[in-house]
């Protein structure tokens, strides 16, 4: 086995296991947060179920529950008291917590 070949996969599997998560009010898991647009959960990628402007489950989605600037689930409604968590996973340099989406 060519140790060198497998270099990329285990950094970018360490990095996607470590990325902080979105949690919506009611659990709903919503996508990694990082800017890793190849990450098929990152909500920086366009075509993934978390990172598109037409899934049901992105924060991009101006018409979903989890991006609509009206709806008290989403991460862009400025008004909200309910939006989403992140929640940073343990080992992963950071603590384990758990804390509201800053707006």
């Amino acid at each position: 086995m060519n140790v060198k070949r497998l270099v990329p996969y285990l950094v970018t599997g360490f990095l996607l296991a470590s990325s902080p998560q979105l949690y919506a009010p009611d659990g709903t898991y919503l996508g990694n947060l990082n800017a890793n647009p190849y990450d098929p959960n990152s909500v920086s990628n366009p075509y993934g179920k978390y990172g598109s402007p037409f899934s049901p489950y992105s924060i991009h989605n101006p018409y979903g529950k989890y991006g609509s600037p009206y709806s008290p689930d989403s991460a862009n409604n400025p008004y909200t008291t309910g939006g989403p968590r992140i929640v940073v996973p343990r080992g992963s340099g950071g603590t384990g917590f758990s804390s509201p989406v800053e707006r």
